[in-house]
């Protein structure tokens, strides 16, 4: 009892932190898609939703975790819950594959790219994640083979779907993408060092000055960074509990249903508060944003405690402050 409760904690807390940082950048990437009318930054809005989501999805685990009742959650409602976390994990990880081919689009296609991806595209693909991304979480309520024959709760992933269910999504989904992610690390790093040689050799023949180098090249090789990030933080996040998830089925007297939704589902949920902390470091519009909002909420504090101030005070000449204003350039937040 008391490790359910710690583990309601941890939950509860992860669940919170998941809900305000998406949150935030939700608010950041509507601000900058209204400033900038870029179709890669719907789709990291996308990410950002289909976290929030998550973080929504299991605050309504904790009732099980946190409350003395004997009696369980229904077998029905708790599938309801599974398959709707399920849902936006699966919307989660097929966004990060979207933003991972729009950033090798680009890269590959750099003429062609906005003919591609327009916005009716992205919109299209937005769509058809989420459809695809439902038909997966809904798909063991549908197919009894995925399903656990009893049920005695508390309400947890394995105490509703087999391990079965999570063995399809990785052999099907899950090690999929892994390889295409290393497929468009691979080509990308091969392009950047493709445009990397060829104006190392215009430097060297004279063409242009040596201390100048086109921001191109630099933009690929940042895309190739964020593409491997991206892909370190998507396999160390999820290849624990769905390889875990694979030797429950393979070994049958092997009880590792502990293991795995105590800390392997964590670790992978984890993952939702991973995404909106990398794409907004690696993303200067997006730091940039957020810096300013920064900006507006500290002016906005300090103009109310002015007021208040005023008010219990009455009227007084207004005092110098101490506290020196520090400019900090945009050049600054391109670090």
């Amino acid at each position: 009892m008391e490790s359910s409760f710690l583990f309601g904690v941890i939950l509860a807390l992860l669940t919170v932190l998941i809900i305000a940082v998406n949150a935030l950048m939700i608010v950041a990437m509507l601000l900058s898609i209204h400033k900038s009318d870029g179709v890669g930054f719907c789709f990291t809005l996308n990410l950002a939703v289909a976290d929030t989501l998550i973080g929504v999805a299991i605050s309504g685990l904790l009732s099980d975790q946190l409350s003395s009742s004997d009696e369980p959650t229904q077998k029905t409602l708790c599938s309801l819950r599974m398959a709707f976390v399920t849902s936006s994990a699966a919307a989660s990880v097929l966004t990060v594959m979207l933003i991972a081919f729009d950033r090798y689009l680009a890269i590959k296609q750099p003429l062609r790219y906005f003919q591609i991806m327009n916005g009716l595209v992205a919109g299209a693909c937005i769509a058809g994640l989420w459809l695809v991304s439902y038909l997966i979480g809904f798909l063991p309520l549908g197919v009894s083979i995925f399903q656990q024959t009893t049920y005695q709760g508390p309400c947890t992933f394995f105490a509703v779907f087999h391990p079965r269910f999570v063995l399809t999504l990785s052999c099907a989904g899950f090690f999929p993408a892994v390889l295409l992610f290393i497929f468009f690390y691979c080509d990308m790093l091969k392009i950047a060092s493709v445009h990397s040689q060829q104006i190392r050799k215009m430097e060297q023949a004279g063409a242009m000055d040596g201390a100048y180098r086109p921001p191109r090249s630099l933009s690929d090789f940042k895309a190739v960074r964020t593409v491997s990030v991206l892909i370190g933080s998507f396999t160390l996040s999820w290849s624990p509990f769905l390889i875990t998830s694979i030797v429950q089925v393979a070994c049958h007297e092997c009880h590792l249903y502990q293991v795995l939704e105590k800390y392997l589902w964590l670790l992978g949920v984890g993952n939702s508060l991973l995404n909106p902390l990398i794409y907004a470091y690696w993303q200067k519009e997006v730091r940039q944003q957020l810096y300013h909002m920064a900006l507006g909420v500290k002016k906005g504090l300090t103009s109310f405690l002015l007021l208040l101030s005023a008010k219990k005070g009455g009227p007084e000449r207004p005092r110098e402050s101490s506290c020196r204003i520090i400019t900090i350039f945009h050049s600054e937040l391109d670090d």
